[in-house]
């Protein structure tokens, strides 16, 4: 059994609202006044959907992109700052596999993510004088969490009534140690799924018309659970 070594001095727990940006300069300065540094942003705060389109109202969209992409990707600009300036640091953002392929009832989530990807590895091809400096995309497919509980449903009003059994999920401390693994080892991203969900990530990748076929079959009967209150 391990006993930690950290102290008091070496934990700080700071308030965070990924959605409030004028805030997001001043607890970047709080850390590096505490720590002197920051080596590391693990950017993990985002809130899922369960909702069609036709049914959501455009509301649900906008605070799903304030918080998912916006609020993410201005703290990251607060802490890179910082990074640039050091040389040196690890850019890691849990996207989803939903950031690589389209799944219905999750049109505003899929964007959300499709946009991470997007902006994330763009803002790698402006770091290339900045070797040090990783950019990391951690994609997970279903794992036991919360999600479920906080989505987003199609009006900001209303929460999930049912949300299902999750036993067939990846476990939590998994997910993190494989999270753990590919940030140690730089790697540009990681797709960290059981199967058959990560099947469904080569699918996509290397046959989408497969894929897409695929889905529309899955999606069918998960719509109409969905709408069984399943």
């Amino acid at each position: 059994l391990e006993i930690s070594s950290l102290g008091e001095k070496d934990i700080l727990v700071l308030r965070l609202d990924l959605t409030d940006r004028s805030s997001h300069e001043a607890a970047t300065n709080s850390v590096l006044k505490h720590f002197g540094r920051i080596d590391v942003l693990v950017n993990n705060g985002g809130r899922s959907q369960r909702s069609l389109f036709v049914d959501t109202n455009l509301d649900v969209y906008n605070a799903i992109i304030e918080l998912n992409y916006l609020g993410t990707i201005s703290l990251t600009k607060y802490v890179l700052n910082h990074m640039i300036q050091r040389k040196k640091g690890k850019i890691v953002t849990v996207s989803s596999v939903m950031g690589i392929m389209g799944a219905p009832l999750a049109t505003g989530y899929c964007a959300s993510k499709h946009a991470l990807q997007g902006f994330f590895n763009s803002l790698r091809t402006e770091l290339t004088d900045y070797p040090e400096i990783s950019v990391i995309q951690i994609c997970p497919g279903p794992v036991q969490s919360k999600i479920i509980q906080n989505v987003f449903t199609e009006n900001l009003a209303k929460s999930i009534e049912n949300s299902g059994d999750q036993s067939h999920k990846m476990p939590t401390d998994r997910c993190a140690r494989l999270t753990l693994v590919s940030m140690a080892n730089d790697l540009k991203e990681a797709w960290i799924s059981d199967h058959p969900y990560l099947a469904v990530c080569y699918l996509w990748q290397y046959a989408p018309t497969w894929a897409w076929w695929l889905m529309n079959r899955m999606g069918k009967r998960r719509i109409q659970n969905f709408k069984s209150g399943v």
